[in-house]
């Protein structure tokens, strides 16, 4: 078989057994984590296995016998069926995925800037890029001017009158308050 890709962000759904016998597989952004799945190929011969086993079992041993001889088949059958599914469903994600030659991380649609050939990480799109910039700034300058407000009102606290932060009879954090809020002790003991 040729190189696998998605080697490490797909899922394989399939199911070897039962009536739900089949193969689908689930694929991952490397960016955003969205999934997209393949289209659900059902694996006949393990599902007719089933269902002539579960009719086995209502009308004799007849049927189970056949139910066995139709699994044996299926399971020999299953893993050249699950190798074909799956490069099938390669081909299905290869529509939905970019491989970024950058990072060489596979990446959806939306997580891909056309333009630059890449994925957003590797090439961020410059309005988006251009608005994250703008908001931590308004961030960063909101915190300035609360920290010069905030120098300016200590300017104004008197640090010389020294306060009581710990109540001495309980133990509480008192803040500085003349009265101990637990056991209404005055400042100072």
């Amino acid at each position: 078989m040729s190189e696998i890709q998605f080697a490490n962000n797909y899922s394989d759904l399939s199911e070897e057994t039962g009536a739900r016998s089949g193969f689908q597989f689930e694929f991952t952004c490397a960016r955003c984590s969205d999934t997209w799945r393949s289209n659900f190929t059902p694996f006949a011969p393990n599902q007719a296995a089933e269902w002539i086993g579960r009719a086995g079992g209502f009308l004799g041993n007849v049927l189970g016998g056949a139910g066995d001889a139709i699994g044996g088949v299926g399971e020999a059958r299953w893993g050249t069926e699950h190798d074909k599914a799956f490069a099938a469903a390669i081909e299905q994600a290869k529509a939905h995925f970019h491989r970024c030659p950058s990072c060489v991380k596979y990446v959806c649609d939306r997580c891909w800037n056309a333009e630059a050939g890449l994925c957003l990480e590797c090439a961020p799109n410059a309005a988006v890029a251009a608005e994250a910039a703008f908001a931590a700034g308004k961030v960063q300058a909101v915190g300035e001017k609360a920290a010069l407000e905030g120098i300016h009102e200590g300017k104004h606290t008197d640090v010389k009158q020294r306060k009581q932060l710990v109540c001495p009879d309980c133990g509480t954090e008192t803040g500085g308050a003349k009265f101990c809020p637990s056991c209404g002790q005055a400042d100072g003991g």
